[in-house]
């Protein structure tokens, strides 16, 4: 039973929260002041704060209760606090929600405005627990992953990624050939590593080749080799990719790109193991284990003429399929950081405007991007601090929010406050509720709330709402039992 905490010096209005709370289920205890208050938080764990703002007769700065706010939230920063106050105190609770306040309540409060806020709080809190579990169970396997497999300095937090680097790790035990496909920049060369260093052919040398920067006349003799005197330059004699890479891998980047004669002369070595140099008559052999890479459809190639079918099975004895950064924004801080120690910086160097444009950015260009980003802004920075200007980046688009532009609370309390796995999440478009596109989804607004620590305001502004706009969104979504309308705003109309 969620367990919330009353510090209110009027027994009558412990008593009148305390029996509402029980309605809902909800479980409380009343502290009289600020000290008794802070000694039960000592000894109890609790769930959320309704504290006043005034403990002593004909005080109304609401000073005393600021220190209080501020004592809790240096101790007990994972607790969110809701702020009770008279209409003269609004200033200074709004003062305090921009602070780290949950939210701020007016006396005489209404009942259902008050439920809506302690059950939308009470909900975000249970899933920010499932979520730290959910990164430390994650944290636990990605140790694992280190423990069993050659992993080098590869980072990783993400559950997509997990699930990646696992089964690439598995496969290399075999001689099944691997074509790992993912947009550009998503890391693909770097699983083709990881199956290099984990099979059995570890030993020999790894051959990258990038098919698309091959050009169409030469071939046959970058992959196979050519005598001296084959072909117009060729002053001696060369070696071919196949034959420097017998005995290890040979990784086929780009394979989309090969051009029909050369995926011929390919399908033959793969399915044989034997070439012929260019301008030789001998027969060669190598025993080459190929992994393979590629951005493009070639299922939609195959059927438009532009790739062999045969070729096609040949490659794709398994499929790896390496998600875009977008779909996996838990590793983007881990990536971010191992930039930023290569140039002796730290996250926290990186201004709070800096970590949210991180966050908001919709990365087209990966894993790449986001390491070039990074490390740009190390130069541009020098010894001070990285701010959002240093970062470069071009403006969010204007098509809704981005999957991450989620959070404030991401440069305020990043360790505590895990973000979701978007490789596991819905899709922005909902055919069955014919949503907007640019409606926040349920998760987005979770996962907004979650950033902001269960601050209201902040997680509306990250996600562009009026702070009344997201209460109604809330209650649409279900994140509270009741069905009410938020406070209003100081100064803001009727």
């Amino acid at each position: 039973m969620p367990q919330v905490l009353i510090i209110d010096d009027h027994p009558a209005v412990g008593e009148a929260l305390s029996l509402l709370l029980s309605l809902q289920d909800i479980d409380s205890q009343w502290a009289p002041g600020p000290d008794e208050g802070l000694r039960m938080l000592q000894s109890h764990a609790f769930d959320l704060v309704i504290q006043d703002m005034n403990f002593t007769a004909d005080t109304t700065s609401g000073e005393e209760g600021r220190r209080l706010f501020l004592d809790i939230r240096q101790r007990w920063p994972q607790v969110p606090i809701i702020l009770l106050t008279a209409w003269t105190e609004l200033a200074s609770a709004v003062e305090l929600v921009k602070g780290g306040a949950a939210d701020y309540l007016a006396k005489p409060w209404d009942d259902r405005k008050l439920l809506t806020t302690v059950s939308n709080l009470l909900a975000l809190g249970a899933s920010q627990r499932a979520l730290h579990e959910q990164q430390q169970a994650r944290q636990l396997e990605v140790q694992a992953l280190h423990q069993r497999w050659r992993l080098g300095d590869l980072v990783l937090a993400s559950g997509a990624m997990v699930r990646t680097v696992d089964l690439a790790c598995r496969v290399a035990a075999s001689e099944v050939p691997v074509l790992i496909t993912g947009p550009n920049g998503c890391g693909k060369e770097r699983i083709a590593e990881l199956i290099h260093a984990n099979s059995r052919v570890a030993a020999g040398p790894m051959v990258a080749v990038n098919c698309g920067a091959l050009p169409a006349d030469l071939i046959e003799a970058e992959l196979f080799g050519a005598e001296a005197g084959a072909y117009t330059g060729a002053h001696k004699a060369r070696t071919g990719r196949f034959e420097a890479a017998d005995g290890g891998t040979l990784f086929l980047d780009e394979i989309g790109n090969l051009p029909l004669s050369g995926q011929v002369k390919l399908l033959r070595v793969l399915e044989t193991g034997r070439f012929e140099r260019l301008g030789s008559p001998q027969t060669r052999q190598a025993k080459v284990r190929v992994v393979s890479a590629t951005n493009a459809d070639l299922a939609s190639m195959v059927r438009q003429g532009l790739f062999r079918e045969d070729l096609l099975y040949r490659l794709q004895g398994i499929e790896l399929k390496v998600p875009p950064l977008s779909e996996r924004l838990d590793d983007l801080r881990p990536l971010a950081q191992q930039v930023l120690a290569q140039h002796g910086r730290a996250w926290d160097d990186l201004s709070a405007s800096a970590r949210q444009a991180l966050m908001a950015h919709a990365w087209p260009g990966n894993v790449r991007e986001l390491r070039h980003t990074m490390a740009r802004a190390c130069v541009l920075a020098g010894d001070g601090p990285i701010d959002v200007t240093h970062l470069a980046l071009p403006p969010a688009t204007a098509t809704g929010t981005p999957p991450s532009a989620l959070a404030q609370a991401s440069s305020s309390a990043p360790s505590r406050w895990p973000a979701f796995d978007t490789a596991q999440g819905m899709s922005p478009r909902d055919p069955e509720n014919h949503r907007n596109l640019d409606e926040p989804p349920r998760e987005r607004i979770i996962q907004a709330m979650t950033a902001a620590q269960g601050v209201v305001s902040r997680a509306a502004s990250a996600l562009g709402l009026s702070r009344q706009a997201l209460y109604r969104r809330l209650e649409h979504f279900g994140l509270s039992e009741a069905a009410a309308r938020p406070p209003r705003d100081p100064g803001q109309p009727a």
